[in-house]
């Protein structure tokens, strides 16, 4: 007989997952873990992507099944939502912090500023040196969630995360 779990035993193990284009902070801490919960037998369990189309999503699908089945979870559905909408909001103050000490610079405290997706720069710090000496190069860094800045001061790229 396989071991009973809690829907807190699996949040646990499953913010062991990384965020596959951002290794330093999990699922969890980035807001795109929503619900688990357990229908008949399978596991269920509920993510929001941070935007749709996002190529991280089925990555993140095979890492809850594999993660789950290690712990004798075989029946395992992920659901994709899509309402409410991901938003920043729903990062971790401490995910955020994470994100600057790998050099990314986090999302303000409020999704409600969208000058960045309008072409409009923000007041940024830079995540190596703090100047807020900085100028946005490209609307898009590394990845669509991320706008490219570079620090005039100690001449530093980084990546800005969009508050969407």
């Amino acid at each position: 007989m396989s071991k009973t779990y809690s829907q807190e035993q699996i949040f646990k193990i499953l913010s062991e997952i990384p965020d596959p284009e951002i290794p330093v902070i999990n699922i969890i801490e980035l807001g795109i873990l929503r619900e688990v919960k357990f229908v008949n037998d399978e596991c269920v369990v509920v993510i929001t992507p941070t935007y749709t189309g996002c190529p991280a999503m089925k990555v993140i699908e095979d890492d809850i099944k594999i993660k789950l089945k290690e712990i004798g979870i075989e029946k395992v559905k992920v659901e994709l939502v899509f309402s409410p909408a991901w938003t920043t909001d729903w990062i971790s103050d401490e995910a955020k912090e994470k994100l600057r000490a790998y050099g990314i610079a986090p999302p303000d405290h409020s999704s409600q500023d969208k000058k960045v997706l309008l072409g409009k720069a923000r007041d940024l710090k830079c995540p190596q040196c703090g100047s807020k000496n900085t100028e946005m190069i490209s609307q898009f860094g590394s990845t669509a969630c991320k706008a490219l800045y570079r620090c005039l001061d100690c001449k530093e790229p980084f990546d800005y995360f969009k508050c969407l």
